[in-house]
């Protein structure tokens, strides 16, 4: 038997926590960064029913960036899929932090259209 080549892939399905901070970057990209959090339910041993939220950094280049911008606010419900990375950086005080995001491959907006 042959395995299947693993591949690094993400789906999600949530809302938008904020409108979306859109840019362009040294090298002339168009880049549009925002958070979508998720919600799962469950019962705890109570019998309570539990909402957890999880939030994700998603990242959108280009054309999907300029979709993102068009499209999306506060609120918007969205389906991705795209790839995990992980990054690092060092902040104004010199501590080093790490950071994972999501960056999309598809973009598909859910819910009715918002008015404008």
């Amino acid at each position: 038997m042959i395995m299947q080549t693993l591949r690094n892939k993400v789906q999600l399905i949530g809302h938008l926590g904020k409108a979306p901070e859109v840019k362009n970057t040294e090298s002339g990209k168009k880049m549009a960064r925002f958070s979508v959090a998720t919600n799962e339910n469950y019962q705890n041993a109570e019998g309570e029913k539990i909402t957890e939220t999880t939030w994700h950094n998603i990242v959108a280049w280009e054309k999907l960036a300029d979709i993102v911008e068009k499209y999306l606010n506060k609120g918007s419900e969205v389906a991705i899929e795209g790839r995990l990375i992980n990054r690092s950086y060092t902040d104004k005080e010199g501590t080093k932090k790490y950071i994972t995001e999501i960056v999309v491959n598809e973009l598909l907006m859910l819910g009715a259209k918002a008015s404008a």
